[in-house]
């Protein structure tokens, strides 16, 4: 059984767009898509640790704002020439509200800072 854990309205992030979520575990990218699908994944860009919520969602990739890598939301894959992959998270939206699923979160690990 799915632990859910209510973190948002999903009107509370804008289309395109993404937030940060703090967590017990640590913090956690929420994107937007235009057609409203939800995604999570690290905010660290694979190559130089860039703040992926700081990006430019289009489609289902963001574009880190440091060096221009493009980011699968999916998968957390880097796409192109570039190499490196990033942890995805399980993300649902239900009633207008959007979840996260706390046992994945659990296992993530915290980078030092």
């Amino acid at each position: 059984m799915t632990n859910w854990i209510d973190i948002a309205a999903l009107d509370d992030i804008p289309r395109r767009g993404a937030r940060v979520v703090k967590t017990r575990q640590g913090c956690v990218a929420v994107f937007r898509t235009a057609e409203d699908e939800v995604y999570a994944l690290d905010n660290a860009c694979p190559h130089k640790a860039g703040p992926l919520a700081e990006g430019i969602v289009h489609g289902s990739s963001v574009t880190c704002p440091l060096h221009n890598w493009v980011i699968s939301l999916e998968t957390g894959q880097a796409q192109g020439a570039d190499e490196g992959q990033v942890q995805t998270y399980p993300a649902s939206v239900e009633n207008g509200r959007i979840l996260l699923d706390a046992a994945f979160l659990r296992t993530r690990q915290v980078a030092a800072e």
